[in-house]
């Protein structure tokens, strides 16, 4: 994708590759085959190639799509970028550190969404006074005014990723990756979601967002990055990429 010349680089993939090792038995195992015979098998391992060669500037104001089918490197080139898979050749430069939308390390499912609220908050670096501030917003960003109450270990799994999306979303962010986050909840919550990416974007910041619906990559993305099988195949602007996607 062409440089643009007024605007600031925030994250440079430079022909980055990711290998890992996996156990692979190479046959399907038996009932009348013998445990020894299954731990010699699995001894066996393979090389993945999960990234291969991938390489391309983000800029600031950037909202990025990454799209390709199941197991094509989305993830792991995200969380590459984040820093928690590491390159086996090649190399990523950020301006600023990258977050990973969630924070669940930070949530405790005993704990009622009220007090997970406050935990999140200061895992994101936020005050205590500045979460108080916060709080009516992201209760009503999530729609859980009812359940904030309530311990997390009572939602369900998208009322969980709701109040997540709505606490790492609190804070603006220069460099936030989102990966699959708005497949969760209905169509308000998901609209409510791409404005607030959109806002995130427009006030400097940059955004990947991983999804596999073309609609939300749309209506939300300036451009995209196509990956397959470890290949990045195309990047380029929203509408001449996903159509080249949708036609392969």
């Amino acid at each position: 994708m062409a440089a643009p010349t007024d605007r600031k680089p925030v994250v440079i993939a430079d022909d980055v590759h990711v290998e890992y090792r996996v156990l692979a038995t190479g046959k399907r195992a038996t009932a009348a085959d013998s445990a020894r015979k299954i731990l010699q098998r699995s001894r066996k391992t393979r090389t993945v190639h999960a990234l291969k060669g991938v390489s391309f500037t983000a800029y600031e104001n950037d909202s990025i799509g990454v799209i390709g089918s199941n197991g094509s490197g989305k993830s792991t080139l995200m969380r590459a970028i984040v820093g928690l898979t590491p390159t086996s050749q090649g190399s990523i430069y950020a301006a600023s550190r990258p977050s990973m939308l969630g924070v669940g390390a930070a949530l405790i499912k005993d704990l009622s969404g009220e007090r997970n609220v406050i935990l999140g908050g200061l895992a994101l670096g936020l005050t205590l006074e500045e979460i108080h501030e916060k709080y009516d917003e992201i209760v009503e960003f999530a729609g859980l005014r009812k359940f904030i109450e309530l311990p997390m270990r009572t939602y369900s799994s998208g009322m969980t990723a709701r109040l997540k999306f709505a606490i790492a979303t609190a804070r603006q962010h220069e460099i936030l990756i989102v990966d699959e986050a708005l497949a969760v909840g209905d169509k308000t919550f998901r609209d409510r979601s791409e404005a607030k990416i959109r806002e995130i974007r427009d006030n400097a910041g940059t955004v990947f967002l991983v999804s596999h619906s073309m609609r939300s990559i749309a209506d939300t993305c300036n451009r995209v990055l196509w990956i397959n099988q470890g290949d990045l195949m195309m990047d380029g602007p929203t509408d001449e990429v996903i159509a080249a996607y949708e036609a392969s």
